[in-house]
């Protein structure tokens, strides 16, 4: 039976930074001490951070202090969209949050995972969309290449493995359909 060799050259080809070691270095040093610290409160100024960082974020996005974001210029947000405290954005792929998209505290997104088949476990990355309304609920897990779809509800503590439908609830680790969303 073969067994995993984590080494160095594992295949990590699907996998491009987007981005210079220095500019890399840099978002480390401000987001170490902006973001994931806490130091810095005012949402609007972690919002032109990420701006400058290459995010395209539209009006009026409030993102909390302890959050963590990979890689900026791999996020768009949309108008009005909320990122709550201790939230992470593990943005190995490009993550789209569209308008009005609720993150609630401590949420996971993760577009990056092992292939556990192969003795090199390689990695590989896939985008996750969270379509316009959309609520993910605290301590929800959202793994790669996941689409959300247009006001669903994700609740708390849930693990999102497989896409969701519009307007529609979901539960648990997995996650499963456990109701609709009716919006009055």
């Amino acid at each position: 039976m073969n067994k995993t060799q984590l080494r160095k050259d594992f295949d990590k080809k699907e996998y491009d930074a987007g981005a210079s070691a220095f500019k890399i270095a840099c978002w480390y040093i401000v987001s170490s001490i902006f973001f994931r610290s806490g130091l810095m409160p005012f949402s609007s100024v972690l919002v032109v951070m990420l701006r400058l960082f290459g995010c395209k974020a539209g009006k009026e996005v409030r993102v909390k202090p302890y959050v963590n974001i990979k890689y900026p210029w791999k996020l768009s947000i949309g108008d009005y969209t909320w990122i709550g405290e201790g939230s992470v954005i593990e943005n190995l792929a490009q993550v789209s949050l569209g308008n009005s998209v609720c993150l609630s505290q401590d949420c996971m997104l993760m577009t990056g995972n092992h292939n556990y088949k192969k003795t090199s476990f390689d990695l590989f990355v896939s985008p996750i969309i969270v379509e316009d309304g959309a609520w993910i609920g605290a301590r929800v897990i959202v793994s790669p290449g996941i689409t959300i779809a247009s006001h669903a509800i994700i609740t708390l503590g849930s693990v999102i493995t497989k896409n969701t439908e519009p307007y529609t609830i979901y539960q648990g680790n997995p996650a499963m359909k456990v109701g609709e969303r009716v919006i009055s």
